[in-house]
């Protein structure tokens, strides 16, 4: 038999953390051997004593677990970062310390006026972590309403709270049985209830009642703290809004009042378009230019004089520079696709300042635009003029009248005959003027001499940018005649009248042919131009069209003049169907045998081969001739 001192086994089983079953085992153990009653008695009270040194251990540790949790939630508040994160953990730790099989945390809903889930852990049913519950229903409501904790050992048994078959349902999902519910407070109010539970019946300590209503202060605190963060981010960010707005504002207005006095000084020392343009870019932070009408985008300068503002083009923004109804071109920014509103109306007032100064400009070159259409006028009507007077008074215009020129001939198609004339001279002067050339009006129309610069085509390239600039300038289809180049206007005046004429000529068949609003020269007419441009006076002009016109078609021509037929007229929808009888009878509205009657009339008078390639184009361009002629008899 041992005879060890009565406490060695138990300070062993305490030093091994031994569980409480494990203490009986001395005492049977000497009993088995036959010990002494004074032996086994010495053992029983070491026994007790052990056991209760083991409480005190057991208790020391638990107590210093919830220490350690509630210090670690206070860490975590004290960083909070993430309010989820931080509930999440509260209730682990709360389900944990206290042993429990399911720990979960409900808030309350002052808009919807109900209390709904927040977090779980350890839940396994889905019905149960969505439930929703009236405010004052179930042991929930007990504790909301109460502000106070409370316990039940077996829910269902329990009638001191509203049992409703909602939260019934979601509590036997999750097979509950021992419910434990503590009050978050905020002040005197109740925010929501931290629970703990198992799913079967127990009793909850009173440590655990407070270590779990401390779990919930924490969590009340958690919350508002988060709250207070949330609002306190809210009001920066309102704060920081402003700030920048006003900063914005300021700075806009700032930029503003220098672009308006920069341009004020322009305008004062006499600056030009172009030095408009650079002062907006610098106060813009961008690229600014003046692009001349034809040079800009066409949609958006309509939209822009339509509107009276400033259009986004692209990344662009186009501001029309145009006054009394004429466009002389527009400012482009460039590269700001997003544009303040203030910087906007900066755009918009250096648009304005830039057509002042235009019209300042015109009222100067109107006057040296006489003095260009009263050289011209005389170049025309004055071929004796002494050649070194007609280069000095060229040479004061920048023109140089040694260079090759083509004389231009332009006329418009505008409802008001008058204005429109009026804008066609304005602005075929300032062509004139940008080009070192010279304009006047003249015919009911007006007349241009303008260099031939070399790479930039023949006369014909040269009347169709023309028609072009100059229809963009007046907002109207421009017709452009241009003349064969006259190589030296200065040493042959003469040249200068003949080959106004053919222009004239030129934009008179242009026009009879359909082909307004365009420019052209007598080479674009094939054979017809041979017969305007080879013209010595008007009156052999008129011999030779009329004879080649005879030659060709004078016997169909002859014959409805006796017989009021319509043979010419056949003839010309004939060709322009493709040859077809088909089409031709859709577009003269008459039976196809019509059309194969007229045409075998016609073949009877030109001959069986008029239909061959050669003898066609004859036809066709005698059909034209003939048109051209009757149109200029009228």
């Amino acid at each position: 038999m041992s005879h060890d001192q009565p406490e060695t086994p138990y300070l062993e089983l305490l030093a091994r953390g031994a569980p409480a079953e494990a203490y009986e085992r001395p005492v049977l153990r000497a009993r088995a051997e036959g010990a002494p009653a004074a032996r086994l008695a010495a053992l029983e009270r070491a026994k007790l004593l052990a056991l209760r040194v083991r409480g005190e251990l057991e208790g020391r540790r638990r107590r210093e677990a919830e220490l350690s949790a509630l210090f670690e939630t206070a860490h975590d508040l004290a960083g909070l970062r993430d309010l989820d994160a931080v509930l999440q953990a509260i209730v682990q730790r709360a389900r944990s310390l206290l042993g429990t099989e399911i720990a979960y945390l409900t808030l309350n809903d002052p808009q919807a006026g109900d209390t709904y889930m927040r977090v779980t852990d350890g839940s396994v049913s889905a019905r149960f972590q969505q439930l929703r519950l009236g405010m004052g229903e179930g042991l929930g409501g007990l504790v909301a309403q109460s502000a106070r904790p409370y316990v039940t050992e077996s829910y269902f048994d329990d009638e001191r709270f509203q049992h409703t078959r909602t939260i019934d349902a979601g509590v036997h999902d999750e097979g509950l049985v021992a419910i434990l519910g503590v009050p978050l407070m905020l002040g005197s109010g109740v925010i929501g209830v931290l629970f703990a539970a198992d799913r079967r019946a127990r009793v909850f300590e009173r440590e655990q009642i407070a270590l779990l209503g401390s779990f919930a202060a924490h969590a009340a605190v958690a919350i508002d703290t988060a709250n207070l963060l949330a609002e306190t981010r809210s009001a920066l960010a309102e704060l920081e809004a402003a700030n920048e707005i006003i900063g914005d504002r300021s700075e806009v207005i700032e930029r503003a009042s220098e672009v308006h006095d920069r341009l004020t000084e322009l305008v004062l020392r006499g600056g030009g378009v172009h030095d408009v343009a650079a002062a907006v870019a610098e106060v813009l932070s961008g690229t600014v230019e003046f692009a001349e009408a034809h040079r800009a985008p066409a949609t958006a300068v309509d939209r822009s004089r339509a509107d009276g503002h400033a259009v986004r083009h692209g990344e662009d923004w186009i501001a029309a520079v145009s006054a009394s109804g004429e466009l002389f071109g527009a400012l482009v920014l460039r590269g700001h696709p997003r544009l303040d509103p203030m910087d906007q109306r900066t755009l918009e007032r250096a648009a304005m300042v830039t057509s002042l100064l235009q019209l300042a400009r015109r009222t100067a070159d109107e006057a040296e635009q006489r003095v260009r259409g009263e050289l011209l006028d005389d170049l025309l009507d004055a071929p004796d003029r002494e050649p070194r007077l007609l280069r000095e008074r060229a040479a004061r215009l920048r023109a140089d009248l040694d260079a090759p020129h083509v004389v231009l001939a332009a006329g418009i198609d505008a409802p008001d005959e008058a204005a429109g004339r009026q804008r066609l001279w304005s602005a075929a002067s300032h062509l004139a003027a940008t080009r070192h050339g010279l304009a006047a009006a003249r015919d009911g129309g007006t007349v241009l001499l303008l260099p031939l610069a070399e790479g930039e085509g023949g006369a014909d390239a040269l009347a169709r940018r023309t028609a072009r600039e100059l229809g963009i300038a007046v907002h109207a289809a421009v017709t452009v005649g241009a003349s064969a180049p006259v190589a030296a206007p200065a040493a042959g005046p003469g040249e200068v009248a003949s080959a106004y004429a053919e222009a004239q000529r030129c934009l008179e068949a242009l026009r009879v042919l359909g082909r307004g609003g365009e420019g052209a020269a007598a080479e674009d007419f094939g054979f017809l131009g041979l017969l305007l441009a080879g013209a010595g006076d008007g009156a052999g002009d008129a011999a030779r069209v009329a004879g080649f016109v005879a030659r060709t078609i004078g016997a169909v021509v002859d014959y409805d003049t006796r017989r009021g037929t319509d043979l010419v007229r056949t003839l010309d929808a004939y060709f322009a169907s493709g040859m077809s009888p088909a089409r031709t009878k859709d577009e003269l509205h008459v039976h196809v045998n019509t059309v194969a009657q007229r045409l075998e009339r016609v073949g009877r008078l030109l001959g069986p081969d008029w239909q061959s390639p050669s003898r066609a184009l004859e036809v066709q361009l005698a059909l034209r001739l003939h048109r051209l002629a009757t149109a200029v008899a009228r």
